[in-house]
């Protein structure tokens, strides 16, 4: 009994060893004031936190991981964790404000006539598919053009060694696993549905700009779809895009 109780604590120990309860603060750079509502994000473990309204945070660490802070209006801030912060924790990190320049915006409306039966006959009809997302509520959400011929473009596609798909999917496999982490922090979640700017999800997933539009675009995802959709809704799409994937791979 009594080894039996040994190899138990040899192992929580192993699965605990080099895991810490890291502490730190978060403050505006220029004003030195504490910044409530900063989402961290352990890049390395996909999970995430939120600072509370003294701007400190509590988030599991190990050395070498790689912490990324996010908030409207500010500069990212990305820290690679070093076993000097996790042994004397308190740590300040400071974010700046981000200077945004207004751009003129040109209103371009519809030419109606006045007549309904001419006016619903010229406007632009989105004849891409919607969708909802498992934990959010009701709502509908515009998603790409699932035809009939998706799935032999698809099969296709995977069988042709250049593919971009198949070079994403097939070289970048760890990255690809992340995607069931991150459907499954709420952290994650709700700091995606927020945003529209990829930049987590490039920071997450190890992937720029164009290969995200070049996988939704491959994924038969419209135009549309991806310059209005929230980065959640990204997720969920290049989420569904890899699973159907790893289906015909098999």
């Amino acid at each position: 009994m009594k080894k039996i109780w040994g190899m138990l604590f040899l192992i929580v120990s192993y699965a605990s060893f080099g895991q810490n309860k890291f502490t730190a603060v978060v403050k505006n750079e220029t004003t030195g004031l504490s910044m409530p509502s900063v989402h961290i994000l352990n890049l390395t473990k996909v999970i995430g936190t939120i600072s509370d309204q003294k701007g400190s945070f509590e988030i599991e660490v190990k050395a070498n991981d790689t912490l990324y802070f996010s908030y409207l209006g500010y500069k990212p801030l990305k820290i690679a964790v070093t076993n000097d912060m996790i042994k004397f924790g308190n740590a300040e990190f400071n974010m700046t404000e981000l200077a945004f320049a207004l751009e003129e915006i040109v209103v371009r409306p519809y030419k109606l006539t006045g007549y309904l039966d001419i006016d619903v006959r010229n406007a632009p009809i989105n004849t891409a598919r919607r969708y909802s997302i498992s934990g959010l509520p009701n709502r509908g959400y515009e998603a790409g053009n699932q035809n009939p011929t998706a799935i032999s473009k698809a099969l296709g596609n995977i069988f042709n060694p250049a593919d971009f798909l198949n070079n994403v999917f097939g070289k970048n496999p760890n990255e690809m696993r992340k995607l069931k982490k991150m459907r499954e922090d709420d952290e994650i979640k709700n700091l995606l549905a927020s945003k529209f700017d990829r930049q987590v999800l490039m920071q997450l997933l190890g992937l720029n700009r164009l290969d995200i539009d070049e996988i939704l675009r491959n994924c038969n995802y419209s135009d549309v779809f991806m310059k209005e959709a929230n980065d959640l809704q990204i997720l969920e799409a290049i989420s569904k895009c890899y699973d159907e994937y790893r289906i015909l791979k098999l």
